[in-house]
C-alpha cells in the first residue's frame, strides 16, 4: 500500500492546478493546435514568444521535448554540445542528445552549474576533421544540480559570448527559468537575448499540470514543428493545458518568490540537526540539498521512513537529501517537515 504523503517536499513537479487554473483550463477556447487553430495556444506562445522578447514560439508537452528539439534543429548527428557535468540533458533525458539527435555531450566543470566563458573557450574543440564540430552551448536556468544556484546575466553573456566567438549557437534549458527572474530581479527578456532559443517550464514552480513553451527566431520554431510532429508532440485541442500556463503566468510568478523564502527557512531548519549540513547561503531559489553523512543514515532509507510520517523528501544520493518548495506546501508545513526531519534523525542516533 502507498503511503499517504501530507507534505510533498520531492519535487516541484508534484503541484496540482489550483480552483482558478481549473476554472481557466474548463472554459479555454479551442481549436486544432496542429492547424495553429488553437486560440489559447497562440495567446500562450504568443505572451511567451514577447515575455522572451523572441520573434516566435511553439507549446510543448514537456521541457525535456524542447531540449531535444532545439538540441535537433541546432545540430547535426555528430555534433557536440558544450554543457555542465551535472546538467539535465545529460543525466536526466535518457540519452536524447545521443538518440534522438545522434550529438555528443562535452561536459566542463562548473561551480554550481555555472562554469566562465573561459571553460566555454577552453572546451571548444579545434575545427578539425577527425574531430567532432563544437556546435551549441546549453545553459540550465536554474541549475538543478548546483541546488537551484541561479545564472546571474554577466555569466550567461561570458558564456554566450565565448560561444559566439567559436561560431556556436547558445540555448537555455529554463526549467525553473522564472525562478531565476524572480531571485535575481532580472527580466527574463535580458536572460533571453544572449542566447538563440530557451523555454519556459510551466509544470514546476509554475503549478500546471502540462507543457513548456520554446521560443526563438521565426526559423527556428518553423523547423522546430517539424520535430514536434516527429518526436509526437502534436496535439489538438491543447486549449485546455494552455489555459493553465496563461493563468500562471498572470497569477504565479510573483509568488515564487514565498518558495524561496519557504526553501530558505527549511534548509536553515534541517541543517540545524546534528550530522546534517546545509549551507543556508547557496539556497538561491526553492531547492534545498542537506548532506546527511554524519547522520548515521542512508538516504534512501531515510526517505522510505519520512514516507512512513507522511512527509516525501527526496534521497538525492546515498549521503544527500533533496527538498523542493511549491504552491502546494505552505512555510508552516516546510517547519513540521523539518520537525519530523530533525525526529526521524536522531532515531538513528539513540
Amino acid at each position: 500500500m502507498v503511503p499517504t504523503v501530507r507534505i510533498d517536499l520531492y519535487s516541484d513537479t508534484c503541484t496540482r492546478p489550483t480552483p482558478a487554473m481549473r476554472e481557466a483550463m474548463a472554459e479555454a477556447e479551442v481549436g486544432n493546435e496542429q492547424a495553429k487553430e488553437d486560440p489559447t495556444t497562440n495567446r500562450l506562445v504568443a505572451m511567451v514568444a514577447e515575455l522572451f522578447g523572441k520573434e516566435d514560439a511553439v507549446f510543448l508537452p514537456s521541457g525535456t521535448m524542447c531540449n531535444a528539439i532545439a538540441i535537433r534543429v541546432h545540430c547535426e548527428p555528430g555534433d557536440e554540445v558544450i554543457c555542465d557535468r551535472t546538467c539535465h540533458i545529460l543525466h536526466y533525458e535518457v540519452g536524447g542528445p545521443a538518440a534522438l539527435a545522434g550529438v555528443m555531450t562535452r561536459p566542463v566543470d562548473g561551480v554550481r552549474g555555472v562554469f566562465t566563458g573561459e571553460q566555454v573557450t577552453a572546451a571548444v574543440r579545434r575545427p578539425r576533421h577527425h574531430h567532432p564540430r563544437s556546435r551549441l552551448l546549453s545553459l540550465e536556468q536554474t541549475s538543478m544540480g548546483g541546488g537551484g544556484s541561479v545564472w546571474p546575466l554577466h555569466a550567461i553573456e561570458s558564456a554566450a559570448g565565448a560561444a559566439r566567438k567559436a561560431n556556436m549557437l547558445v540555448h537555455i534549458d529554463g526549467a525553473r527559468f522564472m525562478n531565476a527572474v524572480v531571485a535575481s530581479n532580472t527580466k527574463a527578456s535580458a536572460f533571453a537575448a544572449p542566447v538563440d532559443s530557451l523555454w519556459l517550464d510551466l509544470t514546476k514552480g509554475l503549478g500546471c499540470p502540462v507543457g513548456a513553451v520554446l521560443a526563438g527566431s521565426k526559423a527556428f520554431i518553423e523547423r522546430a514543428w517539424r520535430f514536434k510532429h516527429q518526436f509526437g508532440g502534436a496535439m489538438r485541442q491543447s486549449g485546455i493545458i494552455a489555459a493553465a500556463g496563461i493563468h500562471a503566468l498572470e497569477h504565479h510568478v510573483d509568488r515564487l518568490a514565498d518558495d524561496h523564502a519557504n526553501a530558505k527557512a527549511l534548509g536553515e531548519a534541517m541543517g540545524n540537526v546534528p550530522g546534517v549540513t546545509v549551507d543556508p547561503a547557496q539556497i538561491q531559489t526553492n531547492i534545498v540539498f542537506a548532506d546527511i553523512a554524519g547522520t548515521g543514515w542512508d538516504a534512501f532509507d531515510l526517505h522510505n521512513r519520512l514516507m512512513a510520517e507522511g512527509i516525501r523528501i527526496g534521497a538525492f544520493n546515498a549521503t544527500t537529501m533533496r527538498a523542493l518548495t511549491h504552491l502546494d506546501v505552505t512555510k508552516a508545513q516546510c517547519l513540521e517537515a523539518a520537525r519530523a526531519f530533525e525526529r526521524v534523525v536522531k532515531e538513528k542516533r539513540k
